[in-house]
C-alpha cells in the first residue's frame, strides 16, 4: 500500500505535512488550509500554490506544493464590496 504525503513549502524554506491535497493557484492560510472566497478583508497572511512536483518511492507518494506569499494590495481583488 502507497502512503500518500502532501507537503507545503514555505517561499522562507520551511515545509510542513497538510491532510488535503492542494491545486495549483489556489489561495491558501499560513496552515495549508483554502481561503474561502470571497475574502473578508485583505488583513491577513495568504499564499498562493505556484508549483506542484511529486515523488514516488517505494512505499510513498509525496506531493509537494510550493507557496508564493500574496500582498494586501494583490488580496484586494477577492475581497468582498
Amino acid at each position: 500500500m502507497i502512503e500518500r504525503v502532501h507537503t507545503i513549502h514555505y517561499p522562507e524554506g520551511d515545509t510542513r505535512d497538510v491532510a488535503r491535497p492542494l491545486r495549483y493557484g489556489m489561495l491558501v492560510d499560513i496552515n495549508g488550509g483554502q481561503l474561502p472566497l470571497p475574502l473578508e478583508s485583505e488583513k491577513m497572511i495568504a499564499y498562493r500554490v505556484w508549483k506542484i512536483s511529486t515523488e514516488q518511492t517505494r512505499n510513498e507518494e509525496i506531493s509537494h506544493y510550493f507557496l508564493e506569499q500574496v500582498y494586501p494590495a494583490e488580496l484586494r481583488q477577492y475581497v468582498t464590496d
